[in-house]
């Protein structure tokens, strides 16, 4: 029956794994482009290192996008801006100065001078030519042209800028054309000062940006996007060939005509067939890695989840920044990826990842060489200079490194390509310190994995780990004695994983919280009785081995109510495993000599520790408090009761589940009793001089 329940268990975890990356791989071709790929890699300033390229049909020879720009920019410039003249408003201002004329110079004088006609078509011509609010120079449409259409409703006219006024130049040159006049007719000189000429001066020219932006965009639609051709069967480029811009274009071209055409019909679905298989072997690497050397990735479904999670989401953002023509591909933190893989896992799964993701994304991105090469560089800088992170100062260092690979990097391939410093395009630097910015979502993102899919973090830890965290506080101040020696074996703890390996932050906040089921009954526990009578004395031996096993208990409930991490609750019910209290026990037997005495109310219910730190903590915890109860503390006496109580937990089978070797536990042995003879002040006895 148990045969039949672990294969079934194995089947499902067999189906599991294949549901889940089949899932994975539907997502990643969701994602990933489905126009095909040219079959040529090819650099600029490399040599051509295919055959002998022969166009395989007719193609154009597509302008870059530089080209385009500055064509565009080209004739932007040149296209004379609309501007909107304002007609009714002429003819109100002349019926306005004749009526104006009339009332302070006589009809038959005003007949006789034709100063009014004269007066008349002077403004009817200024505002016919066109007027505007403020100054020429202070209009941004105007600047650098020499002409503008001037609109009248349907119609347009080409004008040159010098014809146009402003409101102020308009008054001036009406103002010189009166004084002219009075200087002419002097018995109506007076008459005319009496006139406010300004009233009769209004701007009547508004730009028109609608009408602008049309001619605009019908120019620059206009624009070819090619400047020549290429037949069938004429030599495109020689093996050895350098490739240079004019070729470099040539080949660009190809690349665009041959995709756009591989992409029609049955070819379409046959890219789409190549793409999946693409993928399902990009997984099964990433499958064959976790299986030899993080089979334990795969045995816990949030793990699995949140690696695969991190790669379809890292693919997803690439891909999106690679369709914005107003972003680069580059800005994507791809960094991130192996920062965080390491952050909950290792770096050897973190650089791996690392390596398939880029590969992944750049068989898609342009310039894919390059770009691999930029990002498992990048990613592995990054890796290597978080070794430590829970300081701030370490990510701002590590995503300072991450730019200097990433412009060291640049810099080298562009060198290489161009054959020259000077053209490298320095605007991708701003790229590449985008994506070194965003490491610093690093911190956040860590917070919401571990919320999300369980993990803990080593910035978690260590924030755990700080004694002033409440319920610390709560176990130094009801069961003090618990408390320091929770420090201790924190202390002894830490000392060891560092010399077997392992997480030293994992190892210090799980001997800190391992005994906090104390506190339900702290007087209970001798390192908390000072100078009490103990209660064990009014209990008999079942109560008394009931109420110390439950400590185990209550610290498991306690560890909910406060929300601790879950790996933390593996410190908390296995620093016993399932041995026994022996102390109770023993004196259950002395006092009932003839029965046979059952042991289970008096063994600890386990399980047995799975991790190599939470192995640690249970022996270092046996030894501390052990080792406190020896009259003769010498470098002999402690030895010999590092050896025994290691040699006891290995022969009662207590560390059978756990990752530790019998080298560990030589080392083990080794630091317990380097570091407790520190402890103790255990000194070498001196020999005492011979009498003369």
């Amino acid at each position: 029956m148990k045969s039949f329940r672990q294969r079934l268990k194995n089947y499902s975890r067999i189906f599991y794994w294949i549901f889940i990356f089949l899932i994975t791989a539907f997502l990643l071709h969701l994602i990933l482009p489905g126009e095909p790929k040219f079959k040529y890699e090819y650099q600029k300033g490399s040599p051509w290192k295919h055959e002998n390229l022969i166009a395989p049909f007719d193609f154009a020879i597509f302008k870059t996008d530089e080209e385009i720009n500055k064509e565009k920019e080209e004739l932007t410039a040149s296209i004379p801006p609309y501007f909107t003249l304002d007609t009714l408003m002429t003819a109100s201002l002349i019926e306005r100065l004749q009526k104006d004329l009339r009332q302070y110079i006589d009809t038959t004088v005003i007949l006789n001078t034709g100063i009014e006609k004269d007066i008349t078509e002077y403004i009817r011509n200024l505002q016919y030519n066109g007027i505007l609010l403020r100054s020429i120079d202070s209009y941004s449409e105007l600047k650098g042209k020499t002409e503008i259409y001037r609109l009248i409703g349907n119609k347009s006219a080409l004008v040159p800028v010098s014809q146009l006024n402003s409101e102020k130049t308009a008054y001036n040159e009406l103002i010189t054309r009166v004084n002219l006049l009075r200087e002419k007719y002097p018995e109506i000189s007076e008459q005319l000062s009496l006139i406010n000429f300004n009233t009769y001066i209004s701007a009547n020219l508004e730009f028109n940006e609608v009408s602008t932006q049309r001619q605009i965009d019908e120019t620059i639609a206009g624009i070819s996007k090619t400047h020549g051709l290429v037949q069938a069967g004429e030599r495109v480029i020689l093996r050895g060939e350098i490739i240079n811009n004019s070729n470099f274009t040539t080949l660009e071209s190809l690349k665009q005509t041959y995709e756009k055409k591989q992409g029609i019909g049955v070819n379409r679905y046959m890219v789409s067939f190549g793409k999946a298989i693409l993928i399902l072997v990009f997984l099964t690497l990433i499958f064959i890695f976790l299986f030899f050397y993080r089979n334990d990735i795969l045995m816990h479904f949030r793990q699995l989840l949140f690696l695969l999670f991190l790669i379809v989401l890292v693919v997803l953002l690439s891909m999106v920044a690679n369709q914005f023509e107003g972003l680069h591909i580059y800005v994507v933190p791809i960094a991130i990826l192996p920062i965080l893989i390491r952050t909950f896992f290792d770096s050897r799964t973190a650089i791996f990842t690392l390596i398939i993701t880029s590969l992944m994304i750049g068989f898609y991105a342009p310039n894919n060489f390059e770009f691999v090469i930029l990002q498992v560089i990048a990613g592995m800088v990054a890796v290597f200079s978080l070794i430590k992170m829970h300081r701030r100062v370490h990510l701002v260092m590590a995503s300072l490194w991450v730019l200097i690979a990433y412009i060291l990097t640049y810099s080298a391939i562009q060198t290489i390509q161009e054959g020259n410093v000077l053209n490298i395009n320095y605007r991708m630097f701003q790229w590449f310190a985008g994506s070194s910015l965003f490491i610093f979502l690093v911190y956040p993102l860590i917070w919401v994995f571990e919320k999300v899919f369980g993990f803990i973090s080593d910035v978690t830890l260590i924030e755990l780990s700080d004694t002033n965290q409440p319920l610390l506080r709560k176990l130094a101040e009801e069961a003090p004695g618990t408390f320091q020696h929770s420090m201790q074996i924190a202390n002894l703890a830490e000392e060891v994983i560092l010399k077997i390996g392992g997480n030293p932050f994992l190892v210090r906040a799980g001997a800190l919280y391992h005994d906090i089921g104390k506190i339900a009954k702290a007087y209970y526990f001798t390192e908390n009785q000072f100078g009490i009578q103990n209660p064990h004395d009014e209990l008999n031996n079942f109560a008394s081995a009931e109420i110390i096993i439950d400590h185990v208990k209550d610290g498991i409930k306690m560890a909910k109510k406060h929300k601790l991490p879950l790996s933390l609750f593996e410190f908390i019910a296995t620093h016993h495993g399932t041995t026994k209290t022996k102390y109770f026990l023993i004196n259950e037997q002395k006092e009932n000599v003839d029965t046979k005495i059952d042991e289970l109310p008096f063994t600890y219910p386990g399980p047995l520790p799975h991790s190599k730190e939470a192995a640690v903590v249970m022996l270092v915890d046996g030894i501390e408090a052990a080792s406190r109860s020896l009259k003769d503390k010498n470098i002999q006496n402690i030895k010999e009761l590092v050896d025994s109580m290691i040699d006891s937990k290995v022969r009662d089978n207590q560390l059978d589940e756990s990752d530790l070797t019998f080298r560990d536990i030589s080392v083990i042995k080794t630091v317990l009793l380097n570091k407790l003879i520190n402890i103790y002040h255990v000194r070498i006895a001196y020999p005492k001089e011979k009498a003369n």
